[in-house]
């Protein structure tokens, strides 16, 4: 059981540090634009994320837990690119639609009542 303990740790930060690889290439891939790269990225973060959920958060130590962090704040910077990406394109679908929306307005202030 001891040694249960101890190669639990280990294998998650190997499972992490392969995490963290995937999801630099993805970022490669994001700024590449290449679809075949971003889909086995996905693949791959997919798989490591079943067998990161087998060892579960038990196994997690003070190394592993910055290796989780570090994976957390790639996948964040990741997903901000893949969206801005996707509004970049979604603009330029509907300049070239010449599409036309009014404008939304986030904020209007309070105006008083009527006076009778």
């Amino acid at each position: 059981m001891e040694d249960a303990a101890r190669t639990a740790p280990a294998a998650l930060a190997a499972g992490l540090r392969q995490m963290i690889a995937v999801l630099e290439r993805e970022r490669q891939a994001l700024a590449a634009l290449d679809a075949d790269g971003l889909f086995e990225a996905a693949r791959s973060k997919e798989t490591l994320c079943d067998e990161l959920a087998a060892l579960g958060p038990q196994a997690l130590d003070r190394e592993t837990r910055g290796l989780a962090e570090t994976a957390r704040q790639l996948n964040e910077v990741n997903r901000r690119v893949r969206n801005l990406l996707a509004a970049n394109v979604a603009a330029r679908i509907e300049a070239l639609a010449g599409a036309r929306r009014p404008a939304r307005i986030a904020y209007a202030p309070a105006r008083p009542a009527p006076r009778s």
